[in-house]
């Protein structure tokens, strides 16, 4: 079983999540297949098919959680320090081609949200820029095709 890095924060939400589907949302479904169950005929009742299918998907999550937070290896990011690019880094990066900004923090796979500024540090962009510092420029392949990023800022904690 190999473990996952992930921040504290990171793994507080994971935490977090898996006691609200045990204690709120397992409840919740419950109640539903219970009152499904009350209209009668199970066969044809589509609430009764919903809430089951509902307890699968959650069932599903919470085994998913619970096995993430069995592997997870925890990195509290507050830590970490240096001018070198890794794991818990908040990077800002300056499209060479579009002068656009851009700051991204390497986090676990678990947490990552790219529309939060979190890319995962197996993602093509993170493995980039590993082992870089300010003022290296990287190269990217994306969907779109290939960027170039200058590393303008690393810093670490919080």
């Amino acid at each position: 079983m190999d473990k996952v890095p992930i921040t504290t924060r990171g793994y507080a939400a994971l935490e977090e999540e898996l006691k609200h589907r045990q204690q709120v949302e397992r409840q919740r479904i419950i109640q539903a297949i219970a009152e499904a169950r009350a209209l009668g005929d199970l066969s044809e009742n589509a609430e009764y098919h919903a809430a089951k299918e509902a307890q699968s998907h959650n069932e599903g999550r919470v085994l998913e959680l619970e096995s993430m937070i069995a592997r997870a290896e925890i990195i509290d990011v507050s830590k970490l320090s240096g001018s070198k690019i890794k794991f818990g880094a908040t990077v800002k990066l300056v499209d060479e081609d579009t002068e656009e900004e851009k700051t991204y923090q390497i986090v676990g796979e678990p947490e990552s949200d790219v529309r939060s500024g979190r890319v995962s540090i197996g993602s093509p962009i993170a493995r980039a820029l590993i082992g870089k510092g300010v003022g290296d420029t990287v190269e990217v392949t994306t969907p779109g095709g290939g960027k170039s990023y200058e590393v303008v800022d690393v810093r670490y904690g919080g």
